[in-house]
């Protein structure tokens, strides 16, 4: 018996950690193993009966208690069992209690949120709450899609109950777009950095290739709730609803500088063409001339067909934005300036440095994409030369696909359009070109190498 206690006691200086064994009592080290063991096995059935007795004797012995339990929990109720939708929300509550320092607030009180909601635990009201204190008290660590578009969800269908204003709904749609963003651009710019590497010719280890492949599914996901957001916000943003509600509300509130912007912002979005629009700029250049007020100067520059005007705000918007999400918002308006212009060099510094501001922002790759594809027949001297563009106008294509969910199905579908255009094997091969280099000495310069047979 005493060497099975020992081996016991071994077993459990590697799962939970030497130094924590150290401290605890032998029965806590016993009663735990007696859980975790099986539990780490996914024998969740012969870990249950050993759950209660750990959490009343030796509730913060370890950690791993509390991870072991959510598993075994969403395990039974994925089997259909609901009578552990109380005990999974419990074991939330017992990690933040007894583990505060080793958990992500946000994260898990979004999972309680989330569990609530899933199984219609509480009032809607109830359940939006749930999801606000989350999103109150530790916004950086609220980072589940999911729960991101279920807290935004519901703030729709309570508006439409008649329980939440058209103005709360709009404003928890500001906050959750800036956030879906921010999130976006930091996975964006860790995503570029490894395709950069690996377009460098530098063999990625697998670390970084996993790591490439979380980046690209958590950016896919982040694309796909930004997208739901919008099909749930839906008519509720549209002009017929925006321009009586910021009309009923502009004398009360056009001296607070963030509701005028935000009505601004959002009429813009919308393109809603009202002479509202133009009182909120006013308005907003009074009170706080900025980049907001001059990139919105220059917008209705553009709808008035003056473009020089329009430049002409859009650069001074571009050197006072400090929010990188809003800075590419303004370069992309430039870019888009220089290229109906046919000014295609300036247009495409400009889109990049949107993705310099705004890494995610893979449209600007679209647009370069095109623009490198529009320039066929300026860019060789022979057919194969003209055609080769199209492999560079591909490789741009795919750039977009990777960095932007939003908009990764026409950039794939438009990368593989452009490769059917460029040279073929056949082509390749008649004209001896396999593995060589073809240099463009047009505005899109750079060169790509022909694909070996």
């Amino acid at each position: 018996m005493k060497t099975k206690a020992l081996l016991i006691l071994a077993t459990l200086s590697i799962t939970f950690g030497g130094s924590v064994l150290a401290q605890a009592p032998n029965d806590c080290n016993i009663t735990l193993s007696l859980f975790a063991e099986p539990a780490k096995a996914k024998n969740y059935e012969a870990a249950l009966p050993h759950y209660e007795k750990v959490i009343k004797e030796c509730p913060t012995f370890s950690l791993a208690t509390y991870q072991y339990a959510e598993r075994m929990f969403k395990y039974f109720i994925e089997k259909g069992d609901k009578s552990k939708v109380d005990d999974l929300i419990k074991a939330y509550e017992l990690r933040l209690k007894y583990f505060p320092d080793k958990t992500k607030e946000g994260d898990v009180l979004s999972d309680i949120a989330q569990v609530k909601y899933d199984n219609n635990i509480g009032t809607k009201m109830e359940e939006y709450k749930a999801f606000e204190e989350a999103y109150t008290k530790d916004e950086e660590n609220f980072t589940s899609p999911k729960s991101l578009y279920t807290y935004f969800s519901l703030a729709v269908d309570l508006y439409n109950d008649g329980e939440l204003d058209l103005q709360e709904v709009f404003d928890l749609y500001d906050i959750e777009y800036a956030k879906i963003e921010k999130e976006e651009s930091q996975l964006a710019e860790k995503l570029t950095q490894l395709i950069e590497k690996q377009e460098a010719g530098t063999q990625l280890t697998n670390r970084e290739e996993k790591l490439m492949k979380a980046y690209e599914t958590n950016l896919e996901a982040y694309g796909k709730v930004k997208a739901s957001v919008d099909g749930k916000l839906g008519q509720l943003a549209d002009c017929p609803n925006l321009i009586p509600l910021y009309n009923k509300d502009f004398e009360a509130k056009k001296d607070d500088i963030t509701w005028v912007k935000r009505a601004a912002g959002r009429l813009s979005a919308k393109d809603c063409d009202d002479p509202l629009f133009f009182k909120l700029v006013q308005q907003l250049h009074t009170l706080e001339p900025s980049a907001k007020s001059a990139y919105y100067l220059g917008k209705l520059a553009e709808k008035d067909n003056n473009s020089s005007k329009a430049l002409e705000y859009f650069n001074q918007a571009a050197d006072l934005e400090t929010n990188p999400s809003d800075k590419a918002k303004v370069y992309y308006s430039i870019a888009e300036n220089f290229r109906q212009k046919g000014s295609m060099g300036s247009a495409r510094s400009y889109y990049l440095k949107m993705v310099e501001a705004k890494p995610s922002a893979g449209i600007a790759y679209l647009k370069i994409a095109n623009m490198y594809a529009a320039s066929a027949n300026n860019c060789g001297t022979t057919t194969f030369e003209k055609r080769a563009i199209y492999w560079k106008a591909a490789e741009m294509a795919d750039k977009a696909a990777r960095v932007d969910a939003s908009i990764a199905g026409t950039a794939r579908a438009t990368a593989s359009s452009y490769r059917e255009r460029a040279p073929q094997k056949t082509d390749i091969f008649s004209e001896g070109m396999a593995g060589k280099t073809i240099t463009f000495n047009c505005w899109v310069g750079g060169s790509v190498r022909v694909p070996n047979l």
